[in-house]
């Protein structure tokens, strides 16, 4: 982003999502809305994940760390879409995380399991 291009309003102010849907509103009160489609790291997240967002470069970012996305308001009033590749990022992202939740779910069974063969 060129810094002579910068306006004060349009910093973020905060950031919603629908089911297909990403909205940031700025500071001078405009909400700009796009896919989540465009965004495909956004799209294979988890609502947790989602909410998981921080105002970054100087109130003209915003950064997810658990799914590594940066999004800028320069972007997105532009109405760019994720660079190409994003996609297969986020599949591999995502299919981490369901492997992960997995194992959570299922941890506590395999414990019990083994403590029922120990006694029994």
């Amino acid at each position: 982003m060129n810094t002579s291009d910068v306006k004060p309003g349009e910093r973020v102010k905060d950031v919603r999502f629908t089911r297909d849907t990403l909205s940031v509103d700025l500071v001078d009160g405009r909400t700009i809305t796009a896919p989540l489609a465009w965004y495909p790291r956004l799209l294979h997240a988890t609502p947790e994940q989602r909410a998981h967002w921080r105002i970054c470069g100087g109130g003209y970012g915003i950064h997810w760390s658990e799914i590594d996305e940066d999004l800028s308001t320069e972007g997105l009033l532009r109405g760019a879409p994720a660079p190409y590749g994003s996609e297969q990022v986020a599949i591999l992202v995502s299919s981490t995380h369901r492997e992960k939740a997995r194992q959570q779910t299922h941890a506590p069974r395999q414990r019990h399991a083994r403590l029922v063969e120990q006694v029994g």
